[in-house]
């Protein structure tokens, strides 16, 4: 409980006393439990103060989940001259029945269809060092209502209106699910203030120039991906227009033939050779120009080639910091498993709005938390895992309920070599006795 104690301390600024100890319970609960965790497994885990009743109310208490998580990254999982940047992605989760808050019929990439289920966008912060991902702020999408068609507005005619002139492209309107995480992303940046971020970094759905408009309103940088098809245009190198502005647009890309000048590197290994493209490119959609790199891929025995194309609106990134950049978004993917496989995302049967907010920020609160707490035990041992830190309090569990019925206690090292004793049945790695205290 010493551990819990200290890396929930920072909370007190934010809890009341009981739903701090309320929560510590939980959490001690919750790195016990190795079953599926609802408010009912809970309050079998939870020691003097955890009923199940108690549970029930504290799962309906209004918490600042943001403000905590910002708490516990800043305390124990922030590096001051770290490079950092964020990361947003939405997280379905498979629910059945009618009554849970927000429930509607979103598509899953695990299940690769639409099914009912409860999607949230979650927001974080990924350290590009230690490439590691850390949850920062989770918003429920909630279904939209189905629209009523809009008849189509009456054709206009060819070419261009007499008496039109030449303006700035105006910022597109925000729908409804752009303005719900721009809302979310001015959040976590006005909350982490004193740390310099200067990217968002949104999957191949975000590609487009609403999400890119909505990113930039915010300050930001959005690093992405593109169709495989955009339509996107080299910089005019013509002669200059007697009359009229000069194009920016020259010729369209061909990504069949790519311009040798910019090829930014090749490598080949085996039967696969991939070559990066570094292009400033224009978009007609995009009012400035993009930073682009091109992956291609060609299978030199057949001849077959794909390739992807990332983005960004900083032009100061080079090639390989694009390619990085985008990949470390899948970190976030990591938070999103550990969240459903240990900490219950998949499994709360909470219905009401409160309920399941705070369902699935403790589910998020964990990751973070069970990162700080492997810190110190991945130095002496890499490889210890989530696995490996809740068999050790289960172990422990078990252990300071037998000692209750010992007519006396034994000595702390027969304790230490017990508990080690006990965890190595369920762990999946071996660790030094000491690894924690007793």
């Amino acid at each position: 409980m010493t551990e819990i104690l200290a890396l929930t301390h920072s909370f007190v600024p934010y809890l009341s006393k009981t739903s701090l100890r309320q929560l510590r319970h939980i959490i001690l609960a919750m790195l016990c439990i190795p079953g599926r965790i609802t408010t009912l497994s809970l309050s079998r885990w939870t020691e003097k103060g955890g009923s199940h009743r108690t549970l029930q109310r504290w799962f309906h208490t209004a918490l600042d989940w943001g403000c905590m998580m910002w708490t516990v990254i800043q305390a124990h999982l922030l590096d001051t001259n770290g490079v950092y940047l964020l990361a947003g992605d939405d997280v379905v989760v498979s629910k059945s029945g009618k009554e849970t808050h927000g429930l509607g019929r979103f598509y899953s990439s695990i299940a690769q269809r639409v099914i009912p289920s409860l999607s949230f966008f979650v927001v974080s912060l990924v350290d590009v060092n230690e490439r590691k991902s850390h949850p920062l702020q989770i918003e429920q999408h909630l279904p939209s209502p189905r629209a009523k068609p809009i008849p189509p507005a009456p054709k206009r005619p060819r070419g261009r209106p007499k008496g039109s002139k030449n303006h700035v492209k105006t910022p597109p309107p925000l729908t409804p699910e752009l303005s719900r995480i721009e809302r979310t992303v001015r959040a976590c940046l006005s909350r982490i203030a004193p740390l310099k971020v200067k990217w968002l970094v949104l999957d191949g759905f975000f590609g487009n120039f609403p999400a890119t408009s909505m990113v930039l309103g915010c300050g930001l940088d959005i690093i992405s991906k593109l169709r495989h098809n955009a339509a996107l245009y080299l910089p005019y190198t013509g002669e200059k227009s007697p009359r009229g502005p000069t194009p920016r647009e020259g010729d369209k890309l061909k990504y069949a033939q790519l311009p040798a000048d910019g090829l930014y590197k090749s490598t080949t290994e085996d039967d696969l050779c991939t070559q990066i493209y570094h292009l400033k490119v224009f978009h007609k959609d995009f009012q400035d120009a993009l930073n682009v790199a091109i992956v291609v891929k060609i299978q030199q025995k057949t001849g077959k080639q794909g390739h992807v194309i990332l983005f960004s609106t900083d032009l100061t990134l080079t090639a390989d910091q694009i390619i990085d950049y985008y990949s470390l978004r899948f970190q976030i993917e990591f938070n999103f498993r550990d969240a459903k496989q240990f900490w219950g995302l998949e499994d709360f049967m909470n219905v009401s709005e409160q309920a399941v907010t705070n369902a699935v920020n403790l589910s998020f609160m964990m990751v973070n938390l069970s990162a700080a707490m492997l810190r110190d035990p991945q130095r002496r041992q890499a490889e210890f895992s989530v696995h490996d830190l809740k068999t050790h309090f289960r172990a422990r569990r078990y252990l300071d309920e037998t000692i209750k019925y010992l007519p006396v206690s034994p000595d702390a090292p027969l304790i230490s070599r017990l508990w080690h004793k006990l965890t190595a049945p369920g762990g999946i790695r071996s660790h030094p006795p000491s690894l924690f205290s007793p």
